[in-house]
């Protein structure tokens, strides 16, 4: 039996209302770090309370791991959900890296989450059941990729999944990450929108190299 209208509309409301304070914990805490944000500014940047927010997550620490869990996930998905079974090994790679290179360049405060969980060496994420078993999907599609490519002849076989995924990951997030210190010793912004062709190509180019070498 379908369930009620009156009650799907509540239940539509709380998802809202979940999401909405998990877009605002987000950049609290890409902002300010665990230790700076605060659950009353966070509250009162939301249609909700103090209370409410402590009803629904239980706590800042709860908020907080509830809120990392919610950005890797998006990117998780991104990985999982692209289709290259059809490509070519070389141009499969290509496209994840660039998939990576959009999302992170898109997506500031996970790099800035990813920064402030490393400063407390990752003990947050550590207690996330849901955090431990999310990669797996995206780095089975990697392997799938790699698979192929070996079978092929193409890619040489003493690298696995994980190695190509922190080679990918290390580019990405040390274009935002270091943005600012990059700029100020070396005089050239890393998001400069006139070499960010230049870098989506660059990254791609690495990792087809390595794997091929």
């Amino acid at each position: 039996m379908a369930a009620p209208s009156s009650e799907v509309e509540r239940q539509r409301d709380k998802e809202r209302t979940r999401a909405e304070i998990l877009a605002v914990a987000t950049r609290e805490f890409a902002d300010k770090g665990y230790a700076g944000a605060r659950v009353d500014e966070i509250a009162a940047r939301t249609s909700t309370t103090k209370r409410m927010i402590y009803y629904y997550f239980g706590g800042k620490e709860q908020l907080y791991v509830a809120a990392l869990e919610r950005a890797y996930a998006t990117i998780r998905a991104l990985e999982q959900d692209l289709d290259v079974d059809h490509l070519e090994p070389e141009d499969a790679i290509r496209q994840l890296a660039e998939l990576t290179f959009d999302h992170h360049e898109a997506n500031p405060d996970f790099i800035r989450l990813v920064s402030i969980e490393n400063i407390h060496h990752g003990e947050h994420i550590a207690r996330s059941e849901a955090l431990s078993g999310m990669a797996n999907p995206a780095l089975d599609v990697l392997t799938r990729i790699l698979d192929r490519g070996r079978e092929a002849g193409r890619f040489r076989d003493d690298v696995d999944a994980l190695d190509v995924h922190m080679v990918i990951s290390s580019f990405c997030v040390f274009r935002l990450a270091n943005r600012h210190t990059f700029s100020a010793i070396f005089g050239r912004d890393m998001l400069d929108p006139a070499r960010r062709d230049h870098y989506r190509l660059m990254l791609g180019d690495l990792v087809i190299d390595y794997l091929t070498a």
